[in-house]
């Protein structure tokens, strides 16, 4: 990659990274996962109950917070671009649009780890209290971060075909619903009248069948590349609606 290239995606993402923290929606974004996420592993996750040194509980809830916080966290990426005029702007400068959306995208996703490393708390309790595999905690880490960056690259490209924040928020969240559960839905109930091959293709697009792959210590590449891939054709996606507006 030219050098070039890779300069103005860190200005763009230096850009939006400090967006985040010039109003307080960083800081309640990362607020209000630490609470949850501490509130579902030690109140509905029964963390103590179990009696096991482990995480597990933790990263449960993780697809389902995301659900919820990483569209709420992408909702503003490109739409209020579009609302206030700044797309515009935006697309006359010397960038291209694939610059634009990776600079975007690894900064929100930036914010996302943020939040996730500052769990370590809890990573360092269940140290106290007991003998984790801490391979197996540091691949749930790993996998986590993961369906975070997916879920943020499908809220980013349906930022970028709307302009309203509210619309880009619910359309992300039904689609990344969508990626998250189809695993289950084959699991549970299309293979009857469906093919098996054809529910076993649909399983394999789930979030949710990669995500607890990687949560029991095992990284396999298949997954990664799962990881990888979805999180490219999003961003592929996305850098095709923007140059689409640029030519406008």
């Amino acid at each position: 990659m030219h050098k070039g290239h890779i300069r103005n995606v860190w200005i763009i993402f230096r850009r939006e990274f400090a967006s985040y923290f010039a109003t307080p929606l960083a800081l309640v974004f990362i607020v209000i996962f630490l609470v949850m996420a501490a509130a579902l592993t030690f109140s509905f996750g029964k963390f103590y109950e179990s009696g096991q040194a482990d995480l597990s509980s933790f990263f449960y809830w993780h697809p389902w917070l995301y659900l919820i916080l990483m569209p709420a966290l992408s909702m503003r990426l490109l739409a209020e671009e579009r609302r206030s005029g700044t797309l515009e702007l935006l697309m006359t400068l010397p960038i291209s649009p694939w610059q634009a959306v990776v600079g975007k995208y690894l900064a929100a996703w930036a914010v996302a780890g943020l939040a996730l490393a500052l769990t370590f708390p809890i990573w360092i309790t269940v140290n106290y209290l007991g003998d984790p595999d801490n391979g197996v905690i540091f691949a749930g880490y790993l996998g986590s971060l993961f369906v975070a960056g997916c879920m943020l690259a499908i809220g980013a490209c349906i930022s970028a075909v709307t302009r309203n924040q509210v619309i880009a928020f619910i359309l992300s969240v039904v689609v990344c619903f969508l990626f998250l559960v189809s695993g289950l839905i084959m699991l549970d109930f299309l293979p009857a009248w469906l093919p098996q091959p054809i529910a076993d293709a649909i399983a394999s697009l789930s979030l949710w069948t990669h995500a607890i792959s990687i949560r029991k210590g095992v990284i396999d590449l298949r997954d990664l590349l799962y990881f990888v891939t979805l999180v490219a054709a999003w961003l592929a996606a996305n850098a095709i609606v923007l140059d689409m507006k640029k030519a406008d």
